[in-house]
């Protein structure tokens, strides 16, 4: 099972997880929520790269494998 198979099958949209800020964007910042998975957080605030966050999972798109977080 891949590691994204694993985290699909173990978190659900609304699900909390603590993560690392992996890069920063101007539209967000791509955090990484478990080894090798990352999720786009779209916020307000620019976190600085390397920082540790807690978000909330906010929509998991399967067929595409993303999913989008906000702040928790």
């Amino acid at each position: 099972m891949s590691q994204w198979q694993e985290f699909v099958a173990a978190h659900a949209e609304g699900g909390v997880l603590d993560g690392v800020v992996a890069r920063v964007l101007p539209f967000g910042a791509f955090v990484e929520v478990a080894p090798g998975v990352h999720g786009l957080w779209v916020t307000g605030a620019a976190p600085e790269q390397g920082s540790r966050v807690t978000v909330r999972i906010e929509r998991i798109d399967v067929e595409r494998r993303r999913f989008s977080l906000v702040e928790a």
